[in-house]
């Protein structure tokens, strides 16, 4: 299994919220979910990563759940991994996706 598509699912349908048109696209050996060809969200096992403003990614960084993508072996700039505790609930899933838009907005 290369992604859990549980998770995959509950992210399709936490993006119907939003007025924005998402894409899927394999990446990273998961799925990715993008914003005008930008990576917002993806899911990677059991994981999601999420692009997130250089702003923002300290703080992201401190409050726990997320930590540095390293899926080079090095940290990736502007992308974290969360762990399954950090999109328990659907308001948090909901947060990260927030993010990672707000990531692919300022992208264009």
């Amino acid at each position: 299994m290369a992604y859990n598509e549980d998770l995959a699912n509950r992210i399709r349908i936490t993006i119907k919220l939003f007025p924005e048109d998402f894409t899927e696209k394999k990446m990273f050996g998961g799925l990715s979910f993008l914003y005008k060809g930008k990576m917002t969200v993806g899911v990677i096992k059991e994981e999601l990563a999420v692009r997130v403003v250089s702003d923002k990614i300290n703080t992201v960084l401190s409050e726990g759940f997320a930590r540095p993508m390293d899926f080079t072996k090095r940290p990736m700039k502007e992308f974290v991994y969360v762990s399954p505790d950090g999109f328990k609930t659907e308001e948090q899933l909901l947060h990260w996706i927030e993010l990672g838009l707000e990531h692919a907005k300022t992208k264009l």
